[in-house]
């Protein structure tokens, strides 16, 4: 005998009534027959199968916002204009002309977010700090108010249980320093390093962990070389080789002033989107290819950091146009680290072939599957062979990933909630994948997923939401989405539901 269920019933059983369904509740089964209910229940306990999902005991589940797509009050306290500030109101820049003026008013409203926070079960929470609340010109006097912020929302973070991990530069470099050539200018490196310094110094009694830098690779990429994020320029190769030099030196000169300034317990690393190689499918020669391809890929990026040099083909690829650098700048950039970050979204697929580097990347065919965002092509994949290659390439005793999480179309439902089926789909897939880094013995301690909040989204303003919270641009109420009731049962499980 067969049991037909039409879409009618079945949304009568658990959509139309889905509100009763809290998404921080989340009972079991709240509508739909006595008999469903039970056989639902008796599954969820038979399932024994989760044992092998789990993640390690103390596995630190959080998420990640940054100063600029989040803190809004842009002219409050003494601080000053970064590059963002100017590009986002420059009139065609960022769609609908949208700034990060207001944001998520997470300056103001923070003491709300991080109960939010500690609702969601979040065990800590990576945040960025805005340089210019702390140095406004980039360099000078420091600014005792910009500082008072970022003291009163540590403790308050502390407070709710939840550890901090701050970023030092996401992206927004204080306009100041770019009117005397931003990163082109070798003092801006120096700049950084003294702006590091001092901010982990005040900091450091309370956080322990600090990332100096967020993507090398994006904003050097799509701000100096595409042009479509701040500060919009579009340097030849030889500029955006030297000025990716600059950057690299002010990560390792960074390092060495944090450990200057701060406790010898105090962990620095560094959040980085590699190139997530991934090979075609898992046969010896196309995982060598990804091998090779995750140092050659982001040599001028992770791959001098760790090694302190720059690999072989990078420099013949660049011949006249690579940068001019010393040996000890060399060292320097190299600085070691406690730890790697890596933000992972999509993955790059690898096969193996015969050219002089041994491998070569496979095409998207038009038909692959992506999120909301056209660049979010879904392969989860790339969170297990990202942190494994990193691990076995550079023998990297710590890593987080310091970003992973999707764009979604997301609406507000009738009954009032937020039903991101897609991005629940997309974080399980990925986690899944994590969780089998972890128990392989790849050394991934913790996981920040992007984003707590919908929030200005760069050069997409606010038309594409990140956020695992809804967020009402106008209103600013806080909506909790499926996802996060999905979250937070992973953070109470330690493991992929």
């Amino acid at each position: 005998m067969s049991l037909k269920v039409s879409r009618r019933l079945f949304a009568q059983m658990f959509g139309g009534s889905a509100a009763a369904l809290s998404l921080f509740g989340l009972e079991s089964v709240a509508t739909g027959t006595p008999a469903l209910a039970e056989t639902l229940a008796s599954s969820a306990s038979k399932d024994t199968s989760k044992a092998a999902r789990n993640f390690p005991p103390g596995f630190l589940w959080g998420s990640a916002t940054a100063a600029y797509q989040v803190e809004g009050a842009v002219h409050e306290a003494g601080r000053g204009a970064s590059i963002w500030d100017t590009f986002s109101h420059t009139p065609g820049k960022v769609n609908n002309g949208d700034t990060g003026d207001v944001a998520d008013d997470f300056y103001h409203r923070y003491p709300a977010d991080i109960a939010m926070m500690k609702k969601l079960g979040l065990k800590t929470f990576r945040f960025s700090v805005a340089w210019t609340r702390i140095f406004p010109n980039g360099t000078g006097t420091p600014n005792p108010q910009g500082l008072d912020f970022y003291n009163r929302m540590i403790d308050t973070l502390l407070h709710a249980g939840i550890q901090p991990f701050c970023t030092l530069y996401h992206w927004d470099l204080p306009q100041a320093l770019q009117d005397k050539g931003g990163w082109e200018n070798r003092d801006t490196a120096k700049a950084f390093a003294d702006y590091a310094g001092y901010t982990a110094s005040k900091l450091s009694d309370r956080v322990s962990h600090f990332i100096t830098t967020n993507e090398i690779r994006t904003f050097v990429e799509a701000g100096y070389k595409v042009g479509t994020h701040a500060p919009g320029l579009q340097l030849d190769a030889k500029r955006i080789a030297r000025l990716t030099h600059h950057v690299v030196l002010g990560h390792g000169m960074a390092v060495q002033a944090i450990r200057g300034h701060t406790r010898a317990q105090t962990k620095v690393g560094i959040a980085e989107n590699v190139t997530a190689t991934v090979p075609v499918y898992e046969s010896k020669e196309h995982i060598a290819a990804a091998r090779k391809a995750m140092r050659e890929e982001n040599a001028m990026y992770l791959t001098v950091i760790e090694e302190g040099r720059y690999t072989d083909l990078y420099l013949k690829r660049l011949g006249n146009d690579a940068p001019k650098f010393t040996a000890e700048e060399l060292k320097i950039i190299s600085s070691p680290m406690d730890f790697v970050g890596l933000n992972v979204y999509t993955p790059t697929y690898v096969r193996a072939d015969d050219s002089e580097q041994c491998y070569a990347a496979a095409p998207q065919p038009a038909s692959y599957p992506r999120m909301y965002s056209d660049w979010l092509w879904i392969g989860p994949e790339a969170l297990y062979w990202a942190p494994k290659l990193v691990a076995d390439l550079w023998k990297v005793k710590a890593i987080y990933i310091t970003e992973n999480g999707a764009s979604s179309s997301d609406t507000v439902a009738p009954d009032g909630n937020v039903y991101d089926t897609d991005r629940v789909m997309y974080l399980r897939n990925y986690l899944t994948q994590l969780q089998r880094a972890v128990a392989e013995g790849v050394p991934v301690k913790g996981y920040f997923l992007w984003s707590l909040l919908d929030n200005f989204e760069w050069a997409d303003g606010y038309s594409k939401r990140f956020g695992i919270t809804y967020v009402d641009f106008t209103t600013q109420k806080r909506t909790p989405k499926l996802s996060a009731a999905f979250y937070k049962q992973v953070i109470e499980e330690n493991c992929v539901v």
